[in-house]
């Protein structure tokens, strides 16, 4: 336990002395808080617009901004995690693999068990601090919304956020083992990680295809 604790502490040391740390996190942080200001202005505007219609016409006016709010800036920050990401991983061990100090770390007293899980427990702590400081964002929706947003899709949302974080945190550091150039790694992890996207969207759309079609023929 002491060898996966000394491993997790050297990694985490590792990304707090690297500038790239610092400007994957800002970046991210910047456009999470302007997409979220966005997401909030857009469905504000669209609620006083239904407001307007549904006392034109004599009907209630049901629209939940803060719900669709949150699900919008989940979705959002889903999104730029995939381009993020890649800056996260890139240097998990391509970077031992250039300095020459892989063979080191394999050769010492800690099993390929611990370095490769206490690696991975330092990419996983950046990326739950990462996240973090939008909490902030919600606790201002939170705030100043009426009604105000289920706790229960506040934390299913950062539970969602986390779980895709960390499943392509495994891909990543997996991708960055295979090479000692931090570019090579950061450009196949964003290929393949993309490719995940597309497969995606493609799987969606084959779903809502084939909805259609029964619905047609029925």
């Amino acid at each position: 336990m002491r060898s996966l604790y000394a491993v997790y502490r050297k990694e985490l040391g590792h990304y707090f002395v690297s500038p790239v740390a610092y400007v994957v996190v800002g970046v991210f942080l910047v456009l999470c808080g302007f997409f979220f200001e966005r997401i909030v202005v857009y469905f504000i505007e669209n609620s006083i617009s239904m407001e307007m219609q549904a006392a034109r016409y004599g009907m209630p006016a049901e629209f939940d901004v803060p719900s669709e709010v949150l699900r919008s800036f989940f979705g959002v920050v889903s999104s730029l995690i995939l381009f993020f990401m890649p800056g996260l991983t890139m240097g998990v061990f391509s970077e031992e693999r250039k300095r020459g100090t892989m063979e080191l770390l394999m050769t010492s007293p800690v099993s390929e068990a611990q370095i490769v899980l206490g690696k991975y427990l330092a990419s996983l702590t950046l990326y739950a601090i990462m996240l973090l400081p939008t909490v902030g964002y919600l606790a201002f929706l939170y705030r100043h919304s009426d009604p105000r947003p289920p706790w229960g899709l506040m934390l299913a949302g950062y539970a969602g956020v986390l779980l895709l974080g960390a499943s392509l945190m495994a891909l990543g550091s997996f991708i960055s083992s295979l090479t000692e150039s931090q570019i090579i790694a950061f450009v196949l992890t964003l290929g393949a990680f993309l490719g995940l996207w597309v497969l995606d969207l493609g799987a969606r759309g084959a779903g809502t295809v084939t909805a259609d079609v029964f619905s047609t023929s029925r």
